[in-house]
């Protein structure tokens, strides 16, 4: 497998490579770092990441920041990062990553920034949250997920995380549901980003739209934008009117139809009593009716066969 040199934040890594030589087992068959050590400005190109890939016979790695972006990076199996105790900084950013186990990230305690940036498949987007536990990362800082198209937040609960800054700018986000607002209500030393995301400014978008008013956690407040509905497209959010995020008239619009429905119900199951209450009385009148409708039927029939006996005619002329 080919082994290439690229530029990846050498200044962050000079001073973990001056206090050892780091030789990165990645469990693939890539050819053996050169001498002198090899530089923090290159690159592997791997698609998974195994169990230990950082352990170096068993010895821990003295590093504290590792850029593994644009590799090609598609699975991160579990303990893959074993072996790097002191590591603060973790970039896995343009990567194409397909699964990533709930204990990819095991073994980073210290670790204080990850950037997963254009990064995260559709398939692992679900695995996110589980992979991103507070178990794992119970000192994380900050955290990257921008150009994921991602649809909602990847942490329900924000009060359990240590975070200062948490980026989501370029996803397909369209509402923060009321527990993550409840959440960073709670959080007041996080700052979310969220510009480029396509919010749709409905009634569901109210929770978030008086945060935003009232909150100065989005620092990219000015720059979120309605994408629906049509004629709110384009605004933005933190600008629309108090009464056009009110649900009040669309709640009470809608227990009036409930409302509505409930009244049918009762008035069709009093009906529906009162017929079988009535059952014996109900079914003598019907009796009663048919009894009434065959003897009227009879004298009709019995007329029509007096007025079409020919020799009654002839009487009659």
């Amino acid at each position: 497998m080919p082994f290439k040199k690229k530029t990846v934040n050498e200044d962050a890594f000079k001073n973990s490579y001056l206090r050892c030589s780091v030789s990165l087992s990645l469990s693939l068959s890539l050819p053996s770092p050169p001498s002198p050590p090899p530089s923090t400005s290159t690159s592997l190109n791997i698609s998974t990441l195994q169990r230990g890939a950082f352990m170096a016979n068993g010895t821990e790695l003295d590093v504290t920041a590792l850029s593994l972006s644009h590799n090609g990076i598609q699975v991160i199996e579990p303990y893959a990062f074993l072996g790097l105790p002191r590591l603060h900084l973790l970039d896995l950013s343009h990567n194409r990553l397909e699964s990533i186990s709930a204990r990819a990230f095991h073994g980073l305690p210290e670790l204080r920034s990850l950037y997963l940036n254009d990064s995260i498949l559709p398939a692992a987007a679900a695995q996110l949250s589980r992979a991103l536990s507070t178990q794992s990362l119970p000192n994380l800082h900050r955290l990257e997920l921008a150009g994921n198209r991602l649809k909602s937040m990847p942490l329900m609960r924000l009060d359990i995380y240590n975070l200062h800054a948490l980026v989501l700018v370029n996803n397909s986000i369209e509402n923060i549901g009321w527990e993550n607002v409840t959440s960073l209500y709670q959080q007041r030393r996080i700052r979310v980003y969220l510009s480029l995301n396509p919010f749709r400014c409905t009634c569901d978008l109210e929770a978030f739209y008086y945060w935003l008013k009232n909150s100065s956690q989005c620092p990219d407040a000015g720059r979120l934008l309605c994408s629906e509905p049509e004629a709110k497209r384009g605004i933005h959010v933190e600008k629309l009117r108090g009464e056009e995020m009110d649900c009040m008239n669309e709640n009470l619009e809608a227990v009036s139809y409930v409302f509505l429905g409930i009244v049918l119900a009762l008035i069709g199951v009093v009906f529906l009593m009162v017929l079988y209450l009535n059952r014996g009385g109900i079914k003598r009148w019907l009796n009663n009716i048919r009894e009434a409708c065959r003897d009227q039927m009879e004298v009709y029939h019995y007329r029509y066969e007096q007025d079409s006996d020919p020799r009654l005619a002839n009487v009659a002329v």
